[in-house]
């Protein structure tokens, strides 16, 4: 899902390690019994769906995504599996109740391909690029919640540093916040060349010079926060393994340290035992419910970013659930 600015067009619908994300996804859905089921958490232009429903004849998909143009142009691409997909408005950390709705579960796969999606990247009135001038908007799903502009004028300096600093791992967050107050109270901030240039004047030159593009950490962090990303992710990793079945896998692909590190934390506390210290023997429902597919987080190859330069930054991790959950509680 994620693209890189500055990525060559014809890359822009490429999808991100998907002969890797077919390949562990392949052993779940490949079962014998009734038709898998895959929830496709971050659908996106349904490129990687649309290759896995190719691949598994019988394979049911449930795909989400909080931008309707984008669920509007995978429909159009799925169209010739539409009897074996159910695409749903939704952010991911709603699986459990879009399931629910569907009667469906537990199910065989959950993908999660996260980050900033090429349509969202190269539609000009999003304000998501900081290489294309627009209103300072940002918003995955355009029909509700706050902007770019209203983080941007209203967050109190303090607070939009600590959005710089722990969402777009910022150097100068302080800095920039500080440059933003001053402008602001003149002036607000509402175009995306607007925050370009304010950060060309924050930043300092030797930065600029060795640092890369002085506007890439900070709109990373505005989007974030702009779309509760992180949030967002808390609540959907477990929602997602707790809708596997016994046997069914997930596979993440990450793009910043932050959601790798939250994903790594959730597979981690799952994958190892829940049995007090010192006992000698499992205690029934306490062995541990996961079974990692990756030695640590996979990257993409070289080969693989050459064709696509979006798979630069990509971190792959996958699971595969071992242990059911307990009746009547959560297996966490």
């Amino acid at each position: 899902m994620q693209e890189h600015e500055g990525g060559p067009a014809g890359a822009r619908h490429v999808p991100v390690l998907l002969r890797r994300v077919t390949e562990l996804l392949a052993p779940a859905l490949d079962r014998p019994g009734p038709p898998p089921v895959l929830v496709d958490a971050t659908l996106g232009l349904g490129g990687h769906a649309a290759a896995l429903l190719a691949a598994h004849p019988r394979l049911v998909l449930v795909g989400l995504d909080r931008d309707p143009d984008a669920l509007a142009l995978a429909g159009r691409r799925l169209v010739a599996y539409s009897d074996r997909t159910h695409l749903v408005h939704a952010v991911y950390d709603e699986i459990a109740d879009v399931l629910a709705d569907l009667g469906l579960g537990p199910v065989d796969g959950v993908l999660f391909d996260l980050g900033v999606s090429s349509l969202q990247l190269d539609a000009e009135s999003r304000g998501f690029s900081y290489s294309r001038d627009a209103d300072l908007d940002m918003r995955m799903d355009p029909t509700t919640g706050p902007t770019a502009a209203d983080v941007l004028n209203t967050y109190p300096v303090p607070q939009l540093a600590r959005v710089l600093r722990e969402y777009g791992e910022e150097r100068f967050a302080l800095r920039i916040a500080q440059a933003v107050g001053r402008r602001r109270a003149t002036e607000p901030l509402r175009r995306s060349a607007e925050l370009v240039e304010l950060l060309y004047a924050a930043v300092p030159a030797a930065s600029r010079r060795t640092g890369g593009h002085p506007a890439k950490r900070t709109f990373q962090a505005l989007r974030i926060e702009v779309n509760a990303e992180l949030e967002a992710l808390r609540g959907a990793l477990p929602a997602a393994l707790d809708a596997l079945g016994v046997g069914g896998r997930l596979v993440v692909l990450s793009y910043h340290s932050l959601e790798d590190r939250m994903v790594k934390r959730e597979l981690a506390a799952r994958a190892g035992s829940r049995t007090p210290a010192g006992l000698p023997v499992e205690l029934p429902g306490h062995g541990p419910q996961l079974r990692l597919l990756t030695r640590g987080s996979e990257p993409a190859g070289e080969d693989e970013i050459a064709d696509n330069p979006r798979a630069a930054s990509v971190r792959l991790r996958a699971a595969e659930r071992i242990q059911a959950r307990p009746i009547g509680g959560n297996a966490a």
